[in-house]
């Protein structure tokens, strides 16, 4: 019969206990950063100030009028197919105005100025308690107009 033993001296010991130590914490970090919940970023947008909402749009790349227009709105208590179908729109980036109906908020109006060439283009940002609840972005023009989500691949 063998009897193996170890002795270690108490450098060697207070080492395996930091290691063990880093092991634990890494672990914790992994697990409670990675809760299996997806994370809505635009949900999470705060937009309370200019300098937040011009941040915004600067990280999608749009180049604007420095003074945007601002106007209070009310998003209506029962949606018509026009206001439907611009719901729509807000659902394919992450938005819903259906939690927001019959209350108001503040649409602030940023004129683009590096959209494809074009120059009639305006990027709507919705804002209910400093929160980004809806964006758009539109060509208001008769001939040329759209209204499509705002996202960061629309600029030249």
């Amino acid at each position: 019969m063998q009897i193996v033993t170890f002795k270690l001296k108490p450098r060697q010991i207070f080492g395996a206990v930091l290691a063990l130590t880093g092991l634990i914490v890494i672990a914790l970090t992994f697990v409670s950063n990675h809760n299996g919940k997806p994370v809505d970023a635009k949900a999470e947008i705060s937009c309370a100030t200019e300098d937040e909402r011009k941040n915004y749009l600067k990280s999608l790349g749009y180049e604007f009028s420095e003074q945007p227009e601002s106007k209070e709105i009310i998003i209506p208590e029962s949606f018509n197919e026009v206001y439907g179908e611009y719901n729509e729109i807000q659902k394919k980036q992450g938005f819903d105005l259906e939690e927001y109906k019959g209350k108001t908020a503040t649409l602030y109006t940023y004129k683009i100025s590096n959209y494809k060439g074009n120059d009639n283009v305006i990027a709507d940002l919705m804002v209910a308690d400093g929160k980004l609840i809806g964006a758009d972005l539109c060509d208001p023009s008769a001939e040329d107009g759209f209204l499509i989500e705002l996202t960061e691949n629309g600029t030249t």
